[in-house]
């Protein structure tokens, strides 16, 4: 099995898009330093303003740590119309132009990319039905999602130079494999790929089982980043039965270390390799501030992947 390069990414301390959420987020700079110290050598931006938003200052941070910057979640709500979508469109412009202004003073052979996702979390009958869905959105909203996911990634393009991919997420309105299938249908391929996450694609098809490797080579034309993601299996279980909705599944810890839940990384790793992925493994580990003991997770995350051959 190739050496593929590994990365983290700040929602593996805490540092995750949703408004509102308590608890003491761990500063940037003890991130990257930790990230570092346990076997990565890439990161992830996290929200705007997490990091430094100066390219020259970031591209400092990161050079002197020796990390590939791989990319930028940005939140979009797919179901807003042209006028209402225009901040979230601006607000991905502005974060690309940092991504490609600090790869430049970085040198980087790689170009980061604008991962955007729909406004997760936001939609109350999605966030309460995350994990099983069963009523699947309807064709003409992800059409339209389609339309404003592309509209974003042409203007980040035309701007920046720098493509897009998509994450498809839990608690959004992109969240089973029959809904990523047809949003996939719909999108500009010349500029909006598909970030592939195992955690959510698992947790998203409301079953434990779901065959992830057969998913990956269907829609591996697409994919241009893949998030490795464990799901814990008795948690999924636990909030299906007992309705919880996505933040009580994060709460639970839904997404648990590699290895310690349904996802078999050694068959995704293999599958990979058969559809010519060489792209980057970014480690995800979504937790709440304050959850847990980030740097030891990290640690034990990268020795599995060890394990592994990664």
């Amino acid at each position: 099995m190739p050496t593929r390069p590994i990365a983290n990414a700040p929602c593996s301390w805490g540092t995750l898009e949703f408004a509102d959420l308590s608890g003491t987020r761990i500063a940037y700079t003890q991130m990257l330093d930790e990230l570092v110290a346990t076997g990565y050598s890439g990161t992830e931006l996290g929200d705007w303003g997490f990091m430094p938003t100066d390219p020259a200052t970031l591209a400092a941070e990161l050079h002197q740590r020796n990390l590939t910057l791989i990319g930028a979640f940005v939140p979009v709500d797919l179901r807003a119309d042209d006028v209402a979508v225009a901040p979230a469109v601006n607000h991905a412009i502005r974060t690309a132009t940092l991504l490609a202004e600090a790869a430049v003073i970085l040198g980087q052979s790689h170009p980061p990319l604008l991962i955007l996702a729909d406004a997760n979390g936001t939609d109350p009958v999605r966030t309460a039905h995350a994990g099983r869905i069963t009523k699947r959105a309807p064709s003409g909203v992800l059409v339209h999602a389609a339309n404003v996911a592309s509209t974003t990634a042409r203007a980040v393009f035309a701007a920046t130079g720098l493509r897009s991919a998509f994450h498809h997420h839990c608690a959004g309105i992109v969240e089973t494999p029959e809904e990523v299938r047809r949003f996939l249908m719909h999108i500009d391929h010349e500029v909006l790929g598909l970030v592939f996450d195992t955690g959510h694609m698992l947790y998203g098809s409301a079953s434990n089982s779901t065959d992830l490797v057969a998913l990956l080579h269907e829609f591996a034309p697409h994919i241009r980043l893949v998030h490795y993601k464990d799901c814990n299996t008795t948690v999924a279980d636990h909030i299906r039965a007992t309705k919880g909705d996505y933040f009580a599944a994060l709460q639970a810890g839904i997404f648990c270390e590699l290895g310690q839940g349904a996802v078999q990384f050694d068959t995704i790793s293999s599958a990979l390799n058969a559809i010519n992925y060489s792209g980057w493994i970014v480690v995800e580990q979504d937790v709440l501030p304050g959850m847990g003991a980030p740097r030891d997770s990290a640690a034990r995350n990268r020795h599995y992947l060890r394990t592994i051959g990664l």
